[in-house]
């Protein structure tokens, strides 16, 4: 199994907007053959800021796939090429995480 904790920091005020494109692509993302986990995370409410928090333009997903052929073949999907192109001007970074188990 494939872990993918992907860290998306939009530009400021812009996260809400990426999350709705993230909403919208999600279906398509989790009826790919091999994704098992597909969850966009925030900091917890309620929970004091800390160097362990990201704050409200980031937002993280937590992804799972059955193989690194089935991350490659999403990295490669047209409605991801569609959901990059659609929120590049939103977004500040992407820093991309791709785990396996120890």
């Amino acid at each position: 199994m494939i872990h993918v904790v992907a860290v998306i920091t939009a530009k400021p005020g812009q996260r809400d907007k990426i999350l709705e494109a993230y909403r919208a692509n999600r279906p398509a993302v989790l009826a790919e053959e091999g994704c098992i986990e597909y969850t966009a995370t925030v900091d917890a409410a309620g929970m004091p800021a800390s160097r362990g928090t990201f704050g409200p333009d980031t937002f993280v997903v937590v992804e799972k796939w059955a193989s690194l052929a089935a991350l490659q073949a999403h990295a490669a999907a047209p409605h991801m090429a569609a959901y990059g192109a659609k929120t590049k001007e939103w977004t500040e970074s992407r820093l991309i995480h791709v785990l396996e188990p120890a």
